[in-house]
């Protein structure tokens, strides 16, 4: 594989890299007939970001050589930041970027080709990896946002950078309100500062999504395509379904496309039913229906269509970019209960009255990721009475 950036593609390369470092540790890379696919994970399985530049996007791209089968490794993703770490060296000094996969020395070389005849080269050592692959379709969310990137980065500018999750909602008269998110303790008296952005229905090319819906999502990982977006001057879409279902984020251009795909938290319906309101009011039907909890399996997950494939083929099937499924928006069949008896005796039964604890759902294997509630009920005495005592 070798391939060609000149210009202030560069740049753009470079941006992609910093995004994708928000996310995971390990970069893939996959040379496709259809472009060059840089994609990442982080390690709970919680979110997914794939950029595919096209081959337009290169002066020079060639998958392979002739004769030869597609290669694909995995490289540290602080190793290949290091090549990209100062943009703005990037935009003053770099004229083109050289990448060239060698299967035969494991090596991939970068090399930087800057004004004055200097030249920068980087052997990265890399390993032979499966296919990351994404399994999910935008098309089947029922509730869609579309505005320019700069709209959307301006909106979280306001937050605190240590915060962790903000919650995305339609409050009473279609505004969109981005919230931040904290999460309830019972035995926690101090009160957390709330910080609250409301977009008007006219700040959006498409708004496609009734009033009371909401998710949760990680800032962090969505700030990063804020800013790769923001600076490339792209529009962002969201694509989203009830709460524990991932969240979906596509950009798209003629040169390179990019998804980043969210876990979302599964019990937003208390945050969401005073969005826009100091009053709370009745929570929307469909958001009540899926904040109960379900068993941890396979079958009752949710995320389950959105599952990430590892795949191991070759040839012709590592061809493929990003396969989509077709989702049901109905309830799922009825199962047989003997079926997973083993779960639902796992899952320790919740009391009236507590909070649900704070879920969010792997995108690899279905499973929740909650902190662990201790016993109910007294703790046994250790020590006898002492007043006995003389």
């Amino acid at each position: 594989m070798k391939c060609l950036v000149t210009g202030g593609n560069v740049k753009v390369l470079g941006k992609a890299v910093h995004s994708l470092s928000r996310i995971g540790d390990e970069l893939y890379l996959e040379p496709l007939e259809d472009g060059l696919s840089l994609r990442t994970v982080n390690s709970s399985r919680s979110a997914y970001a794939c950029f595919l530049f096209a081959p337009l996007f290169f002066q020079h791209y060639q998958a392979a050589t002739p004769g030869q089968d597609l290669l694909r490794c995995k490289i540290l993703m602080k190793s290949f930041l290091s090549v990209f770490r100062s943009l703005a060296m990037l935009e003053k000094t770099v004229e083109k970027c050289c990448i060239s996969l060698n299967g035969r020395s494991s090596r991939l070389v970068v090399q930087l080709q800057c004004k004055f005849g200097v030249r920068k080269t980087h052997n990265l050592s890399f390993q032979d990896c499966e296919s990351l692959q994404a399994v999910f379709d935008p098309a089947s969310c029922p509730h869609m946002l579309r505005a320019p990137a700069r709209v959307l980065g301006e909106a979280v500018v306001p937050f605190p950078p240590a915060l962790a999750e903000v919650t995305l909602g339609i409050g009473r008269g279609r505004r969109v309100i981005l919230r931040s998110y904290h999460e309830e303790e019972a035995d926690s008296t101090a009160k957390a500062m709330v910080t609250e952005m409301c977009l008007g229905e006219e700040d959006f090319q498409q708004l496609q999504a009734q009033e009371g819906v909401a998710i949760t999502f990680c800032l962090k990982e969505f700030r990063g395509l804020l800013s790769f977006a923001e600076s490339a001057n792209l529009n962002l879409s969201i694509h989203f379904d009830a709460p524990g279902r991932p969240a979906i984020f596509t950009i798209k251009d003629s040169l390179l496309d990019g998804h980043f795909v969210l876990a979302t938290l599964s019990d937003t319906d208390s945050h969401s039913q005073d969005l826009g309101s100091p009053e709370r009011h009745q929570p929307v039907p469909q958001l009540q229906t899926h904040s109960l909890p379900h068993p941890d399996d396979f079958a009752n997950d949710d995320i389950d269509s959105y599952m990430i494939a590892m795949e191991t083929t070759i040839g012709n099937e590592g061809s493929r970019v990003l396969p989509s499924i077709s989702l049901s928006p109905g309830p799922q069949p009825p199962e047989s209960p003997g079926l997973h008896s083993e779960e639902d005796e796992a899952e320790p039964s919740t009391v009236p009255g507590t909070p649900p604890p704070k879920k969010f759902r792997s995108l690899f294997f279905g499973s929740i990721l909650a902190p662990v509630r201790s016993p109910q009920g007294p703790s046994p005495v250790l020590a006898e009475d002492s007043e006995g005592e003389g």
